[in-house]
């Protein structure tokens, strides 16, 4: 096990920054950590053991010099982990090659509330309820988007290239959480995403939807929404005013 101390006999030294101590108990965090090291291992198995999914790092430093996921280390080798840079340029430095991350999500059936908030925001979010863990790291890594999940062994699936691990067990929070750590605030579109399904909303005429609304609501509502995924038909009912609260709450900070 790593532990901080420098009896560990074979051993090489780790500091993790920022948001990547969330991954470390709390004695071991924002601070060098020996780590045991037998023969030469690729230094993405290293950290991965301290419990940090490899989709979480950025850039790696051994002995100073930055390196991939392959690179091999050994005993006495000091290495610098860090999570993504959002105000520092550090590009002389070589950060981890992924394929561009597009900036749509795929949620593990444990998420089915994140997933409706993101949804609510307009932003593209499907909820793979049911899926395997393979099969969701391989839909993730198909269609480009970045994989949430509260599971870290999910993230260390070599097959996923972006992903987050949601720290909050909250839903608004896990929302607000998302939008910081992905820049979204300036994507955020709210009700223009079914609830539902994920689709995309388009205006209808009240003629179009007369025959699937109450005729309490066609009497004196005038403009509706569709879904072009499943169909689902929206307007401004008594629920608006919750669901524009709940946007109001999680852009509150």
């Amino acid at each position: 096990m790593p532990r901080v101390g420098a009896d560990a006999g074979p051993a090489a030294w780790v500091r993790l920054y920022g948001e990547l101590n969330d991954f470390l108990p709390p004695e071991l965090r924002g601070r060098e950590v020996v780590h045991p090291v037998v023969g030469s291992p690729p230094v993405k198995d290293l950290i991965e053991s301290l419990g940090v999914p490899h989709v979480e790092v950025d850039l790696i430093l051994v002995g100073g010099r930055s390196v991939d996921f392959a690179a091999r280390v050994g005993p006495g080798d000091r290495i610098a982990v860090y999570p993504p840079f959002r105000s520092l340029d550090v590009s002389p430095l070589r950060r981890i090659e992924r394929r561009p991350a597009g900036r749509t999500f795929v949620l593990d059936g444990h998420l089915g509330r994140l997933a409706r908030l993101l949804r609510l925001l307009g932003l593209d979010a499907l909820h793979a309820n049911g899926y395997r863990d393979d099969e969701l790291a391989q839909l993730a890594r198909r269609e480009g988007r970045i994989l949430l999940t509260r599971d870290r062994e999910l993230l260390k699936r070599s097959v996923v290239e972006h992903g987050y691990w949601v720290r909050s067990s909250e839903p608004l929070a896990q929302a607000r959480e998302v939008l910081l750590r992905f820049g979204l605030r300036g994507s955020v579109a709210p009700f223009t995403r079914c609830l539902l399904c994920n689709g995309l909303l388009h205006g209808v005429t009240k003629e179009e939807v007369q025959e699937e609304v109450p005729p309490r609501v066609a009497a004196w509502r005038e403009v509706y929404l569709r879904c072009r995924g499943c169909g689902k038909v929206y307007w401004e009912g008594t629920h608006y005013p919750r669901l524009q609260d709940l946007v109001n709450r999680i852009l509150a900070t």
